[in-house]
């Protein structure tokens, strides 16, 4: 049997643009990408702690050292700039498997690894 665990997490980054015209997805700064181990076109879910909004994308890569944190497309109208969010993503994996792994958590400051 497999369960969902989760793999990666970036805690509390601030919403820095939101494109409504934007295909879809979020950008997240490449740094942040790397230090979570989330990959570009990853599943990821946002969880908006301004307003309590839960929902899911995809990740895309934003330039490195940019800070950036962009919510596009349908996405956008669920954040407002400046929000405090969580990115996590999940993978599925055996039931022993899933008892020893350990997930990625990165608590950056001003949208930066310190």
């Amino acid at each position: 049997m497999n369960i969902e665990v989760v793999k990666s997490k970036i805690h509390r980054v601030a919403v820095t643009e939101a494109d409504l015209n934007y295909v879809g997805s979020i950008t997240i700064d490449e740094n942040l990408m790397d230090a979570s181990n989330i990959i570009e076109n990853e599943k990821v879910q946002i969880v908006n702690i301004n307003n309590g909004e839960r929902f899911e994308t995809y990740a895309i890569t934003g330039d490195r050292d940019s800070g950036i944190i962009c919510l596009n497309g349908p996405a956008s109208r669920k954040v407002a700039v400046g929000d405090i969010i969580i990115i996590i993503s999940y993978a599925s994996m055996e039931m022993e498997e899933a008892k020893q792994f350990k997930p990625t958590f990165v608590f950056p400051e001003n949208n930066k690894l310190v």
